[in-house]
């Protein structure tokens, strides 16, 4: 188990650097820069800017530089300072930006991902136990529509709804009077009042999926000789089900955290944009649109990350379920 950890460790650290190089050239990609976008805005309004302001601008956000050398500093002084650069649009260090939205972002994510589990295991459970019963065909009919309606299209959809019928606009993870205020048990059930909805929509899509996943597998895995076996021998079924079938069933389900995670992520920028919500989302879309590129980069190298993050977490959560993962002769 231990090695297997290690081996998995090791090979994440070459995989990270490719990502941080992939997510560096992507940003860098577009045409133009946050410069000439910024002089261009200033000539607008009737402010023309001379060539020496232009190159001092340039130099100051050190974009004079080739791209090579711009991502030596950036990975550098990320890894020896934990500095990210600074953002062009907040006029501040990125790492402040993103911390300042960081620990809503993963809230939302975690509790969607929980939210995600906690639906899907006894809906596909129920699903498969009981095919083509009436509960069989709504929670069929949930699984499609959950994935094929757009998250942003569903919270339009709930907001209205919510909004029609108690007269509360959810547009934010907290109202008004609470954004700005410091924590408190009122803000904390402010907050309560208005993040199911967003994690109800993010949640959607993957229970859906997951849904489909566990009923597909344990509808293979329930007529198996070894459940035959033991209920021969005389175990209740119930235990039966869940110590068997459901156990084996839910491996692919955790094999799917690599890509469930970031599919969440990314329906949480969506979202996030539909709602207001004071998350990365509404950061990363306006640091694309003004070409920040240190913050845009950061951003996306986090949520890059998070793929291979989920997939060492669905690794070590298999091994520590499936004893045959354990060896140390398996070839990984």
């Amino acid at each position: 188990m231990t090695a297997l950890i290690i081996r998995r460790i090791i090979l994440i650290i070459p995989l990270l650097f490719i990502i941080s190089i992939i997510s560096f050239i992507i940003i860098l990609l577009p045409p133009g820069s946050y410069v000439e976008t910024y002089v261009e805005n200033l000539e607008r309004t009737g402010f023309l800017m001379d060539e020496s302001q232009i190159k001092a601008i340039y130099k100051q956000y050190g974009l004079d530089r080739p791209a090579v050398v711009q991502y030596i500093l950036w990975m550098s002084n990320f890894l020896l300072k934990g500095e990210m650069g600074r953002s062009f649009i907040y006029q501040k260090p990125v790492t402040e930006v993103i911390m300042e939205r960081l620990p809503m972002s993963m809230a939302v994510t975690l509790i969607s991902l929980a939210v995600t589990w906690l639906l899907a295991l006894p809906i596909g459970i129920y699903s498969a136990l009981r095919q083509y019963s009436i509960g069989d065909y709504v929670a069929t009919i949930i699984g499609f529509v959950g994935l094929a309606l757009p998250n942003f299209l569903l919270a339009l959809a709930l907001t209205y709804l919510v909004f029609a019928k108690t007269g509360h606009a959810v547009t934010g993870l907290f109202s008004i009077e609470y954004k700005d205020a410091p924590w408190t048990v009122d803000k904390f059930f402010d907050l309560l009042g208005n993040i199911w909805l967003p994690i109800l929509v993010i949640a959607s899509a993957g229970t859906a999926s997951l849904i489909r996943i566990l009923r597909a597998t344990l509808l293979d895995e329930k007529n198996k000789q070894y459940v035959t076996t033991a209920r021969a021998k005389g175990l209740p079924e119930h235990k039966l089900i869940l110590k068997y079938p459901v156990r084996v069933a839910i491996n692919p389900l955790i094999s799917t955290i690599g890509w469930t995670l970031p599919l969440i992520v990314s329906g949480e920028i969506i979202v996030s944009q539909t709602l207001g919500l004071e998350t990365l989302g509404p950061v990363l879309l306006s640091a694309a649109m003004g070409e920040d590129m240190f913050l845009v980069g950061s951003i996306v190298m986090i949520l890059s990350s998070l793929t291979v993050i989920g997939t060492l977490i669905s690794d070590i959560l298999l091994a520590w379920i499936d004893p045959r993962i354990r060896f140390d002769k398996v070839s990984i």
